[in-house]
């Protein structure tokens, strides 16, 4: 695996330590006074201060939910899964999308769940039962 790079903005740094470094537990990396990198589950996240810039909120449909766009988040085996969201449902995180199986029974079955960090960037979560098998399975045969 080839770890990704995202730098997104952010109103507050310190929101977004507390939020990135405390609730997910992100070890932080390097950082300046506009800037600050964060280890996500082996991925660099770089959080730059804008703190006039707001992300454009829409949403496209999804298996029956508004989907954020854009959005970001990282594909976790069902066990890691399962553990992020009863931490965030116990610090009483606010869901976009509450955790719940979507495509039930088809190609690409996956548990998500949609939240905001405190500067409005929406995240998705997601696991499979067969990572491998099923992260880009189109029902399709050959």
């Amino acid at each position: 695996m080839n770890p990704f790079h995202l730098a997104i903005k952010v109103h507050d740094l310190s929101a977004a330590r507390e939020f990135y470094g405390g609730l997910l537990g992100c070890r932080e990396g390097r950082s300046d006074s506009t800037w600050v990198d964060f280890d996500l589950m082996g991925h660099q996240l770089v959080c730059h201060l804008a703190p006039d810039a707001g992300p454009a909120p829409h949403a496209n449909p999804v298996d029956g939910h508004d989907v954020p766009v854009p959005h970001f988040g990282v594909v976790l085996d069902m066990d890691g899964w399962k553990r992020l969201a009863e931490r965030l449902t116990a610090a009483g995180v606010q869901f976009v999308i509450e955790p719940h199986v979507r495509f039930e029974g088809l190609p690409g079955e996956q548990a998500t769940m949609f939240f905001l960090d405190p500067s409005g960037n929406p995240l998705e979560f997601k696991a499979f039962d067969d990572i491998e098998g099923q992260l880009f399975a189109t029902g399709r045969s050959g």
